[in-house]
C-alpha cells in the first residue's frame, strides 16, 4: 500500500462528517470507511456504469490501460471539492506528457443536481482530460459502496428544499487493471501526488 500520508488533523475531520440530520442511512460510516482504508481490511474499487459529462456511458473498462484517480464530490461543494481538484489537475501539469497515462474521474455524490450539462460545465475549469461522471442515485450508491466512500444528504437550516451533501474526500489511485493502490487525504498538494504517481507510471505494464 502507498499513499496513507494523511495528517491526524485531516483524518480527525473526516471521522466527524456524520452528521444527526442526514437525510439518509448511508452503508458506512466514515470512521468505518477509514478503519478499511487504512488497513486494508476489504477490496476498494470495481465495477460501474455511469454517464459521463458528454451524455456517454461509461465504466471502468474505459480507462484500463491507464492509472486512475478517482475523486467523489458533488459541483455544489464550496471549498474541498474545489481545492482538491484542482490539486488533480495540476499534478497532471506537472507530469507533463507522462500525465497522459493518469485518467482522473470526478463521479458526483448528487445526482439530483449534479446532471451531464451541468458536469460539463464544472469539469473543464480543472482540467480537460478530467472526466465527471453521474447516474441514477442507485449506480452513484453502487459505486460509492465500492470506493467505500461515506456521503449522506444533509438539509440546509435556512431552507429545508435546499441541502448539501457531507461526504469523505478521498483521492483513490487505482492501478492499470483497476486494482487499489491507495488514497490521497483531502488538501493532499499536487506536488505530493506526482511524487507518489510518477514511479508508479514508470513501472511496466502487464
Amino acid at each position: 500500500m502507498i499513499v496513507r500520508t494523511a495528517c491526524c488533523a485531516c483524518l480527525s475531520f473526516w471521522l466527524m462528517l456524520a452528521p444527526a440530520c442526514a437525510t439518509e442511512t448511508p452503508a458506512r460510516s466514515p470512521a468505518e470507511i477509514m478503519d478499511i482504508l487504512m488497513w486494508n481490511r476489504e477490496p476498494v474499487g470495481g465495477p460501474f456504469e455511469l454517464i459521463d459529462h458528454t451524455g456517454h456511458t461509461r465504466t471502468e473498462r474505459d480507462s484500463r490501460g491507464h492509472l486512475m484517480l478517482v475523486y467523489f464530490g458533488f459541483t455544489y461543494c464550496p471549498d474541498v471539492c474545489p481545492t482538491d481538484l484542482q490539486a488533480i489537475g495540476l499534478a497532471l501539469d506537472k507530469l507533463g506528457r507522462d500525465g497522459d497515462g493518469v485518467q482522473p474521474l470526478f463521479v458526483t455524490v448528487d445526482p439530483e443536481r449534479d446532471t451531464p450539462e451541468r458536469l460539463a460545465e464544472y469539469v473543464p475549469m480543472f482540467h480537460p482530460r478530467l472526466i465527471g461522471l453521474t447516474g441514477s442515485t442507485e449506480a452513484i450508491r453502487k459505486a460509492a459502496d465500492a470506493y467505500k466512500v461515506y456521503y449522506a444528504k444533509v438539509p440546509a437550516r435556512q431552507d429545508a428544499s435546499d441541502y448539501t451533501v457531507d461526504h469523505t474526500a478521498f483521492i483513490y489511485l487505482m492501478d492499470r487493471d483497476g486494482n487499489y493502490l491507495g488514497f490521497f487525504p483531502p488538501g493532499t498538494s499536487a506536488e505530493r501526488m506526482v511524487e507518489i504517481i510518477h514511479p508508479r507510471l514508470a513501472e511496466p505494464a502487464r
